[in-house]
């Protein structure tokens, strides 16, 4: 699976992307954010308010519960605004 990261997310991790084979048990947006938390001070760092992380799923919005099974791509980036 393809992990994009914008702005101070990307910042914080250190890369733009990565390509990573996720271990068992991470089935939705939430477990994957818990699991990459483990991978490394970067990862804590950029993660540590799970609550303002918003992710894309295949180019779409959605919640920390939606399931990952068959995505191909996960993008996580930090709150937006605008009008």
């Amino acid at each position: 699976m393809k992990l994009v990261y914008f702005a101070w997310v990307r910042e914080r991790v250190g890369k733009p992307d990565e390509d990573v084979e996720l271990p068992q048990g991470v089935a939705t947006v939430a477990d994957l954010v818990r699991w990459l938390r483990s991978r490394g001070e970067e990862y804590e760092h950029a993660f540590e308010n799970e609550a303002v992380i918003r992710a894309a799923v295949d180019h779409v919005h959605v919640k920390p519960e939606t399931v990952i099974a068959g995505a191909r791509e996960v993008a996580f980036f930090p709150p937006m605004t605008g009008g």
